[in-house]
């Protein structure tokens, strides 16, 4: 069972000698779920030709461009709000809705007091009713009374598009604000979202990196919708570097300016055509997964093609590439024991296990991933669903034979290396892990695997650290380093 939630945009007018209530809902939310399941952030419905093909045509077109998805009525749908519908939205308001009237051409104090023109139209539609409708005119004079004494938005004397910009911005401000809220994947990510929006407020390029499934989309996806609707147009591009190895610098500007100015039939002609369409427009853009100089090179060589107040956000595994362009950046962290299990709280929430079963598998799947979100939803999402003697059967398992899954996403990294890095890579892995640095660098510098850069690549691509003066693998990374020599020596 679904019902509507939580805002509700009213424009109450009159059209000749009739009312025309128009009204916009958010979202609907399946009530069976402990999270909202949205469908539409505002349903846009109204009466009049005149409407449809003015105000709320213009308002439809900026509620979408915004990202604000947005359903509109039809044809097949019978158009507009009777009053009964105006006194349902008010009685089924709840501590979730939020209200805003739009008086469009009309005093609030008419549609209050149902006096001057409104009262007029309002008192031709009373005279005509009879018996119980007529039972229903004290109903429909107090949800008008209600609607008109909520703050609310008065269309007269004011630029029509400077009102739809003012309305969107509330509207925005009330929907995106809500969608981080009820994200299971952000456990553990509050603080990291909050420090990559301190970083934008200094810069107008960040870089988030860190290894393959430590989370660095799922931040930037984060971060993306609780700002995107301060900025007049906004683009998430996922894989870039895969578009940009298939389309070239040019291809990615093409994609990525058709999209800001939605228009699929671009004639570009690189970084003029960008600044001739957008120097003056505040724009958002995130870039996922970039793997080559050129595309940042080209990032912080035109920001300027951007209008006032524009921000890029640009996620990687490769850090060399933030730091050699001077990007500041955010490197994703692993999760901490304290997060890792609240993450599985989320799945063992699903399954009735025994409180004690539940408490050492969760432990001995935290312990195993040690703060690799991917490990954590991987294991998470397979073992809680399992018997007693299965999960710990699986998780001996794991002791000699890596989870395939988790290990194919880790071995990216390492595919990446040139042949000298992966070298030096297999060595710490199985032998060198948790040695001294410099007794590490002596014997890597002796086989000629040119440790010095090789050593930097890794650390660059979160493969290792270094800490108290020794060479640290993540013990997945180990283990995929490890499984990678089994699987040679079994060719």
């Amino acid at each position: 069972m679904s019902y509507v939630t939580p805002i509700v945009l009213l424009n109450i007018r009159i059209c000749q000698s009739h009312f025309t209530i128009k009204a916009s809902v958010i979202p609907t939310m399946d009530a069976s779920s402990s999270c909202p399941q949205w469908k539409y952030d505002v349903f846009l419905s109204f009466r009049g030709e005149d409407t449809r093909n003015s105000f709320a045509a213009h308002l439809y077109d900026a509620l979408c461009r915004r990202g604000i998805h947005t359903f509109i009525d039809d044809s097949k749908l019978r158009r507009g709000w009777c009053l009964e519908e105006l006194v349902k939205i008010l009685e089924s308001k709840t501590s979730m809705e939020e209200v805003l009237p739009i008086f469009y051409n009309v005093d609030p104090s008419d549609i209050r007091k149902q006096k001057g023109e409104f009262g007029k139209a309002f008192n031709g539609l009373v005279k005509n009713l009879k018996g119980e409708k007529m039972e229903r005119v004290k109903i429909w004079k107090k949800a008008l009374t209600q609607a008109a004494n909520i703050a609310g938005e008065d269309s007269r004397n004011r630029h029509e598009p400077t009102l739809i910009k003012k309305i969107i911005e509330e509207i925005s401000n009330k929907v995106f604000s809500r969608y981080s809220s009820y994200d299971n994947n952000l456990v553990g990510m509050h603080s990291c979202i909050q420090e990559v929006e301190s970083l934008l407020c200094t810069v107008g390029i960040i870089g988030i990196c860190g290894i393959h499934s430590i989370g660095k989309t799922t931040l930037a996806d984060a971060v993306y919708k609780k700002i995107s609707h301060q900025f007049e147009c906004s683009v998430f591009l996922e894989n870039v570097g895969e578009d940009f190895r298939k389309q070239g610098l040019i291809g990615l500007q093409k994609k990525l300016l058709s999209l800001l100015v939605d228009d699929g039939n671009l004639n570009i002609k690189g970084c003029t055509s960008i600044e001739g369409r957008l120097c003056w427009t505040k724009v958002l853009i995130v870039l996922d997964n970039v793997k080559d100089g050129a595309i940042l090179e080209f990032l912080t060589a035109n920001q300027d093609s951007f209008g006032p107040g524009s921000r890029i956000i640009v996620t990687t595994t490769e850090k060399d590439l933030l730091i050699s362009h001077s990007v500041k950046y955010y490197e994703v962290r692993f999760l901490k024991k304290d997060e890792a299990m609240e993450v599985l709280r989320h799945y063992s929430s699903k399954h009735e296990l025994p409180k004690d079963d539940s408490m050492e598998l969760s432990v001995r799947i935290r312990n195993y991933a040690q703060g690799l979100p991917l490990a954590l939803k991987v294991l998470g999402s397979s073992l809680f669903r399992m018997e007693k003697l299965e999960w710990r059967s699986h998780l001996d398992k794991l002791n000699s034979c890596p989870h395939p899954e988790i290990n194919q996403v880790l071995q990216i990294s390492y595919d990446e290396l040139d042949y000298k890095s992966k070298n030096i890579f297999l060595d710490i892995a199985c032998f060198l892990n948790r040695e001294d640095k410099d007794h590490v660098m002596e014997i890597l510098e002796a086989c000629g695997f040119f440790p010095i850069c090789g050593i930097r690549t890794l650390l660059d691509k979160s493969l290792l650290t270094i800490s108290n003066s020794k060479f640290e693998m993540h013990d997945l990374i180990q283990e995929m380093g490890m499984e990678v020599v089994r699987q040679k020596l079994s060719w």
